[in-house]
């Protein structure tokens, strides 16, 4: 029998997921990030499972586009940093890539390529992220180059990203997107824009442009901290499973783990579950942390190993080993235990090492 550290991807929760992000945009066409590994989640599979339904697909990287082609993905796939060097760009011509262009050796690399296709270009704006993009501007002589490239294609896609569309509260958003209805290239051609990201689908419906771009709320969690009526709709995709695999009853005043860092108060009984760092179960996880023993909350004590944590169980009324143990999934949210470890649940998805089985459903 193998290792039962796991992470079972529901992809029956992936496609509601998505069909919540069209339906709250009906006029717009949903883009489905996989970059990272689909966050974690297995970015060939989970494109498979979105291929009937999804009209294209968005990566980080060329390398991440080419392993999806080499598995069969015949969508276009949007580079979401675009190229890296000149050579990239008859290659992703060659492959139906989308370029994003945010800067001008950029923009020279598409005009000078030699190119059997044209290339389908999203030109970046810098709204007030700081991040990627041309300055305002800047846009309408990037965009003038672009579009008078015989490389290019007529229908150059207008986009910016959100610095703050997960804070609710926030003016940011609405200043951003003022800045960007502001600055929009004037052209005869035709002119398709882009903003949403999964925050922006979920609570910014002015943002609903041509295109949206849901990563985060795809794999079933939300990017607000506060409950939000759409958000409440998502399903979580992954459940990270182990199982208690030692037990043993100590007395109080005894320690558990490395470092020491948690001292029974009381006879307690403690269980060993094979997942640790190693697995992607975060080493910052303090004293408290919950886990789900037989669908029962137990806290997490002591310091969290490589390949193992130990859990107080004291209070269950029946425990053995082989029980099944969760980390995070559909009853404990994976924002919850990020919450307690001082980070996001965006990172503990996208750092799951390959070591971890994924397991489809």
């Amino acid at each position: 029998m193998s290792r039962p550290t796991k992470a079972i991807i529901d992809l029956q929760a992936l496609r509601h997921n998505f069909e919540l992000a069209q339906s709250l945009a009906p006029h717009s066409s949903t883009i489905p990030m996989v970059k990272a590994n689909a966050y974690g989640h297995g970015a060939v599979e989970v494109a498979r499972a979105l291929a009937p339904i999804a009209p294209a697909f968005g990566v980080a990287s060329i390398e991440e586009a080419i392993d999806l082609r080499d598995n069969g993905i015949t969508q276009p796939i949007l580079l979401l940093e675009g190229i890296f060097s000149s050579d990239e760009v008859s290659l992703a011509a060659q492959n139906n890539f989308w370029l994003m262009v945010e800067n001008q050796p950029q923009v020279e690399a598409i005009i000078n390529a030699t190119l059997a296709r044209k290339i389908k270009v999203w030109l970046g704006m810098d709204t007030g992220m700081h991040r990627l993009g041309f300055q305002p501007n800047e846009i309408q002589a990037a965009y003038d180059a672009l579009s008078n490239s015989h490389n290019v294609s007529d229908d150059i896609v207008i986009t910016s990203h959100f610095a703050c569309a997960d804070d609710l509260d926030s003016q940011a958003t609405s200043e951003q997107i003022k800045n960007f209805d502001l600055h929009l290239p004037k052209t005869n051609n035709k002119l398709s824009t882009s903003l949403a990201n999964s925050a922006a689908i979920l609570a910014w419906p002015q943002a609903h442009r041509d295109w949206q771009r849901p990563g985060f709320m795809l794999y079933g969690s939300s990017p607000f901290v506060q409950p939000q009526e759409n958000a409440d709709q998502l399903q979580a995709v992954m459940s990270f499973e182990s199982a208690v695999i030692s037990l043993r009853n100590i007395s109080a005043g005894e320690s558990v783990g490395y470092t020491a860092n948690w001292t029974a108060q009381r006879d307690s009984t403690i269980a060993t579950v094979t997942v640790g760092y190693g697995d992607g179960y975060p080493r910052s996880a303090p004293n408290g942390t919950p886990i789900l023993i037989n669908g029962v909350r137990c806290p997490l004590v002591g310091r969290v190993s490589m390949d193992m944590i130990t859990v107080d169980v004291t209070d269950l009324p029946q425990v053995a080993i082989g029980d099944k143990t969760v980390l995070w999934g559909p009853e404990l949210p994976v924002n919850e235990i990020a919450s307690a470890c001082g980070t996001i649940g965006y990172e503990l998805l996208t750092r799951m090492p390959a070591r971890v089985p994924r397991v489809y459903s």
